[in-house]
């Protein structure tokens, strides 16, 4: 029996029918997957996929239009090529999320750069302390030692350094605008 015979009974539901048309048209449609995918493994399972799809869409096969084997050939060529198009637009999908990962966000780039200004204008604020209240609020604030750490190291009174903490701590609140 002919192919174009063989479809018109599977679009009937004739499961022998398709088994006839699976053995006439299943060499031609790895083969031609194949041509288009290159890859075996991926190549059988689009065949399979095809073959599944004949066997669900065999009515809407129309013998004034052409053979059966060029409808079904047309069927494995479009899968195989969406196919392709569908690995290729993951590997793009793929590529495009590296790349968002290698570049930071907008907003840690804005971060950053306000950061940048911030510790500018902090240490045009230290400047204008006093060598003495610099030297102060740096060891406490930037070194992380204590008040009375601070005292040891500069060799001086613990109200002495608390005095000078707090009347630069005054100073860079009042340059930085309130802020501190």
């Amino acid at each position: 029996m002919e192919a174009d015979e063989l479809l018109v009974m599977v679009a009937g539901g004739d499961q022998r029918a398709f088994e006839e048309l699976y053995g006439l048209v299943s060499g031609p449609v790895f083969g031609l997957v194949k041509r288009v995918l290159r890859d075996p493994a991926q190549s059988e399972e689009v065949a399979q996929e095809v073959l599944l799809e004949l066997w669900r869409s065999a009515a809407r096969f129309d013998p004034g239009r052409g053979s059966a084997l060029s409808w079904v050939l047309t069927l494995a060529h479009r899968r195989a090529v969406d196919r392709v198009r569908s690995a290729r637009a993951a590997g793009e999908r793929e590529q495009r999320e590296a790349q968002r990962a290698h570049h930071p966000a907008f907003d840690q780039v804005t971060e950053e750069v306000e950061a940048g200004l911030e510790r500018e204008w902090v240490r045009h604020c230290l400047d204008r302390l006093t060598a003495l209240q610099r030297q102060s609020v740096t060891l406490a604030y930037y070194d992380g030692y204590t008040y009375r750490e601070v005292a040891e190291r500069l060799s001086l009174p613990l109200g002495t350094v608390k005095t000078r903490m707090r009347d630069g701590l005054t100073r860079l609140r009042e340059c930085l605008g309130g802020v501190a």
